[in-house]
């Protein structure tokens, strides 16, 4: 079995997910782990929040600030969250000026949704 490691290595987000659906049969222990750290970064209540902030944005994006004061923390402990979920692939930023600007990746959310239950996503 694979020990799942303390902080959140850095997740290859070239492609979304790496496996077929966890319900097709057992899956390797890197695929397992490569999941498991996915839903590491999601397993917070703030990140959460912050990944519904993002995806119901209608400008497509949001920034740094504005995130901070929408979950009322600090601007540095929000980039903390922000910066879990890019590793994992859920979020891309972008440092215009003073501020830095957040999108969603909604394939990513929804590979991990497919993955986890395959009739879930259309």
């Amino acid at each position: 079995m694979v020990n799942m490691p303390k902080t959140l290595p850095v997740v290859d987000v070239s492609a979304p997910v790496c496996c077929s659906p966890v319900a097709a049969g057992p899956i390797a222990d890197e695929a397992a782990l490569e999941i498991a750290l996915r839903l590491k970064a999601l397993a917070d209540p703030i990140r959460v929040k912050l990944v519904s902030l993002l995806f119901s944005s209608d400008a497509g994006e949001v920034c740094n600030c504005d995130l901070a004061q929408a979950v009322g923390l600090s601007e540095s402990t929000v980039s903390h969250h922000l910066s879990q979920l890019r590793r994992a692939g859920f979020v891309e930023s972008e440092r215009r000026g003073m501020n830095v600007y957040h999108r969603p990746r909604h394939e990513s959310l929804t590979a991990l949704c497919t993955v986890l239950d395959p009739t879930c996503c259309p």
